[in-house]
């Protein structure tokens, strides 16, 4: 957790941006990217010279040398701004030596196209004295700054649609428990929200793994993969993955859906996403096998396509989802809904509240999740009616520790046996796959969760007729005594 001291720093960093003329949410949280990627460099860059005079030997594979040894961050930082300013923007400086500097890494691949937007010199000078007082020395700090400003894109109010909440994200890794020989797919990844979280979840349950040579190569180069064809995003996200500890994650900017991705296919054993759920898509661009399973232009309905196609047969997902995706009547609606019950196995609907993705949507919105096997094995489909995420559901979001359904459907969701017992009433309940069936596989919560309705007793009509007479009665008679009142002072 960051101390009440750090936020601080980070917000006169932010501050320094907008009072700067810079007020675009993505461009402050990419144009800080930069900044912390050349400090990383120079950190990393620092280990290997600790490391090659303990061993005696050369610097390994060295990130700077005697020609560019002033492009690091511990030489320039303390430059005067205006010359600072220039050594950053000139063709030999700072910033083209990181778009140019072709280390395999996961940021550095998509630079290509980066621009330079901090404005001034004193914006930068500014920006780059108060990032070099936030000390990040460990992992977690790292990657607890790094969430801190993204989450500043959510309050900004603007492009908010990048970052599910932070709680959502943590309760479906909790729910699907990854485990250290997955390999962890966000097919829109956007900050890689869901990767980082299934990083930590993994840091965290299998502490021991982590010295094995083996596995930290698995973690850090095979176990997570994200496609996100925005450009910002994807360097966004990189460095959201870097901040994090996972080295060189398998990120692709690509457009999920469209052929350029055709090699994920049969690739994941988990899947967890928000994928896009605005407008449609050029039905001719999207690859042939997605449309083999679900033959539309509708983002929502393509990615659950998608995912199928790209998990191994056992692999499973937890999705978010428009409620429209539950009980739309379209062909390609019933469709889609239909192969994973059919086709494969659908475990649960987590119904949640509209509130949970404003202030910048209030669209409601569920959780699907369900395991690829091409050979059907749904039986009964568990349902949740999340009411509360421990927020507000107004604009201000604000947090309600007392009014939270998430640890409950963590706890139930892993008791899975003693929800046969739930009633239709109750806030949770299995439904056999048949019933669903025979709804033309309606997955809405409402279709089958049944409403009891409490019985009014009223007072007879005559009863409440001569109680208002009684009512009018004593007005008249106050009314009268206001009257000799006024009567008296005039």
């Amino acid at each position: 957790m960051l101390t009440g001291e750090k936020r601080t720093q980070i917000d006169k960093v932010w501050n320094a941006f907008w009072t700067g003329g810079v007020s675009n949410p993505l461009t402050v949280i990419e144009q800080i990217t930069y900044l912390l990627f050349i400090k990383r460099l120079d950190e990393l860059q620092t280990a290997k010279e600790h490391k090659a005079n303990l061993l005696g030997k050369p610097i390994d594979a060295p990130i700077y040398d005697k020609t560019n040894a002033d492009l690091r961050w511990s030489r320039f930082k303390d430059r005067e701004p205006e010359d600072l300013f220039e050594h950053f923007t000139k063709p030999e400086g700072v910033f083209n030596f990181i778009k140019n500097l072709g280390q395999d890494n996961a940021f550095s691949r998509f630079m290509k196209g980066a621009t330079f937007l901090i404005p001034t010199a004193r914006v930068l000078a500014q920006v780059i004295d108060l990032l070099d007082d936030v000390e990040m020395t460990s992992r977690d700090t790292k990657g607890d700054v790094y969430e801190y400003l993204l989450s500043k894109i959510a309050t900004s109010g603007t492009n908010g649609q990048f970052r599910t909440p932070r709680h959502i994200i943590k309760m479906m890794v909790e729910m699907m428990q990854p485990l250290p020989q997955d390999v962890i797919c966000d097919p829109a990844a956007g900050s890689c929200g869901f990767l980082v979280a299934s990083a930590e979840y993994v840091q965290e349950k299998y502490q021991d793994r982590l010295t094995d040579a083996a596995f930290r190569k698995h973690f850090n180069e095979e176990m997570f993969i994200g496609t996100e064809f925005d450009a910002t995003m994807i360097r966004i996200g990189a460095m959201n993955m870097t901040m994090h500890g996972i080295e060189n994650p398998k990120l692709k900017d690509v457009d999920a859906l469209s052929e350029a991705n055709a090699g994920f296919f049969d690739i994941a054993t988990l899947v967890m996403a928000n994928p896009p759920f605005k407008g449609s898509l050029d039905h001719e661009a999207v690859e042939k096998n997605i449309l083999s399973i679900v033959n539309s232009k509708k983002t929502e309905l393509l990615f659950l396509g998608l995912m199928l196609r790209g998990l191994k047969i056992g692999g499973r997902a937890a999705v978010i989802v428009p409620d429209g995706v539950l009980f739309g009547s379209s062909n390609a609606h019933v469709q889609i809904r239909k192969e994973i019950i059919d086709g494969h196995q659908l475990k649960a609907v987590i119904s949640m509240p509209s509130g949970v993705f404003k202030p910048y949507a209030g669209v409601s919105t569920a959780i699907l999740i369900f395991t690829k096997t091409n050979s059907g094995g749904t039986d009964n489909v568990w349902f949740y009616d999340m009411q509360a995420d421990g927020y507000s559901l107004d604009d201000k979001r604000q947090e309600t520790p007392g009014n939270n359904d998430i640890p409950d459907i963590i706890a139930r969701y892993h008791q899975m046996e003693s929800e046969a017992s739930r009633q239709r009433i109750d806030q949770s309940f299995l439904v056999p796959v048949a019933e669903i069936r025979a709804n033309n596989y309606d997955l809405s919560l409402n279709r089958y969760k049944e409403v009891v309705h409490e019985e009014k007793h009223y007072e007879a009509s005559g009863v409440i007729i001569q109680r208002i007479k009684d009512i009018d009665k004593a007005r008249q008679v106050n009314l009268a005594e206001l009257e000799k009142l006024l009567a008296v002072d005039l």
